[in-house]
């Protein structure tokens, strides 16, 4: 079983490490220790929301995105799908993580007007994974 707190580490370390940025330096812009940001980053230790959102400003990544990709892992991984950590997902496996019937539901049933938040789930995610534009005028 994959857990939240590894998954999250792992998502994060990933950003930091395109990013080429140090442990030292994401821990020095986000005024967390080094020791802990290691612990978060190998899962040993669950971070606060707070914790979470000054680490992500440290890496210039939004929470919410970074929750995204990391339910969309968590999803991937509980079907099977197997890859590296901190990789993006093809399209394909993000289709093949969403049962059909939730699929074929969003694709028929679009609201006349969405709010942006729900770029993190219902129709629009099922737009992005297909690599669609998706509009953000409400």
């Amino acid at each position: 079983m994959l857990l939240l707190r590894t998954q999250l580490g792992s998502t994060l370390r990933g950003h930091r490490l395109r990013q080429r940025r140090t442990l030292r330096d994401v821990s020095g812009a986000a005024r967390v220790s080094l020791g802990y940001l290691s612990e978060v980053e190998r899962g040993q230790k669950e971070a606060s929301s707070e914790l979470l959102a000054s680490i992500c400003d440290a890496l210039d990544v939004e929470l919410a995105d970074l929750l995204a990709e990391v339910s969309l892992e968590l999803r991937v991984a509980g079907a099977g799908g197997v890859r590296a950590l901190g990789q993006p997902v093809p399209a394909e496996a993000a289709d093949a993580a969403v049962p059909a019937e939730e699929t074929a539901a969003e694709e028929t049933t679009v609201p006349a007007a969405e709010p942006a938040l729900a770029l993190v789930g219902g129709p629009a995610r099922s737009a992005l994974r297909r690599g669609e534009t998706v509009s953000l005028a409400a």
